[in-house]
């Protein structure tokens, strides 16, 4: 079973929103995933940020053996050079010991 990052598009017509998920090479572009990495909206409102991932969900399949696509790649690759505030959604810090 080989593994892939890519897009899936969602939204009306003019109105694309994209999410970032792992499927297997063979299915089809919005078809059956195994599990949503991030979302990106090419038109967003406001201060809204454009993209928001999960990085460290991103490594992990990327460990596993998972092959991005040329766009989430180049889409990766954006989310870790520069992070605006709200784009990357990272897993809950351990609680800090205060002595």
């Amino acid at each position: 079973m080989a593994l892939t990052i890519r897009m899936q598009r969602h939204g009306a017509k003019g109105q694309p929103f994209f999410r970032l998920v792992v499927c297997e090479k063979a299915a089809r572009r919005d078809g059956r995933f195994v599990e949503i990495l991030g979302t990106y909206n090419p038109r967003p409102g406001g201060k809204d940020s454009p993209y928001k991932m999960n990085l460290p969900r991103i490594d992990y399949w990327l460990k596993i053996g998972a092959k991005p696509s040329d766009t989430a790649w180049s889409m990766i690759k954006l989310a870790r050079k520069d992070p605006p505030p709200a784009a990357v959604v990272t897993e809950a810090a351990a609680p800090v010991a205060q002595a």
